[in-house]
């Protein structure tokens, strides 16, 4: 498989339109779950008010992320960003960390079901955590979901987080957590902390390719 990653810019909302589709990559998420704010009720924003939220953030250079292509067709997308700019993330009381202001995280993958088992979701995981290299983050964080007890495979509905053998293989180590919940905290430092931030996202339309 001819595996290609681009770093997300405004000038891709119709690829990323084209692969999440009518559902909006799932039951009209428009990955838009994580950065619910306090109060806000998925079920009443699900579909085109989160669409158009989703566009705005794209399109205005907020949203950031990384999509898989095969031949130019666009199959799969992992988005990232400042821990901080995920409003739902920072609320849950079974990821919490101390230092969420110099971490980033990566909370969400979304893989067209025909690509799925064909190592879309590691490319994106290393596009995305080179790109953050390459902006002097020195922190991020992943949130797999728990592998199941009997070692069956997760379900794709509840794996959008990624998986702990996806983390486990890019070298992100799990981070203390609380009990009975379904997701892990996962961390891989990128570079020693010097207080320095990260830098800016790049609002150049073109993006360098990179091999999957």
């Amino acid at each position: 498989m001819a595996l290609t990653t681009e770093v997300l810019t405004p000038a891709a909302w119709k690829d990323v339109e084209t692969l999440f589709g009518p559902r909006g990559a799932c039951a009209g998420c428009w990955c838009m779950f994580w950065r619910l704010e306090k109060g806000e009720r998925f079920d009443a924003l699900k579909g085109e008010a989160l669409r158009e939220r989703f566009r705005a953030g794209i399109l205005e250079g907020r949203i950031q992320g990384v999509l898989a292509y095969e031949g130019g067709v666009p199959v799969g997308w992992a988005t990232f960003g400042p821990r901080t700019s995920f409003a739902r993330l920072q609320r849950s009381p079974s990821l919490a960390c101390e230092d969420a202001e110099r971490v980033w995280s990566i909370p969400c993958f979304f893989v067209r079901r025909e690509y799925r088992g064909r190592g879309v979701s590691r490319a994106l995981l290393d596009a995305a955590v080179a790109e953050m290299r390459r902006r002097r983050v020195a922190r991020v964080e992943g949130y797999p979901v728990k592998p199941s007890a009997s070692g069956a495979p997760i379900p794709a509905a509840f794996a959008y987080t990624g998986t702990r053998s996806l983390f486990d293989a890019a070298g992100f180590k799990a981070e203390p957590a609380t009990e009975g919940y379904s997701r892990l905290r996962v961390r891989r430092v990128l570079r020693p902390s010097s207080g320095a931030k990260p830098a800016a996202r790049s609002r150049s339309r073109g993006a360098a390719r990179r091999r999957g």
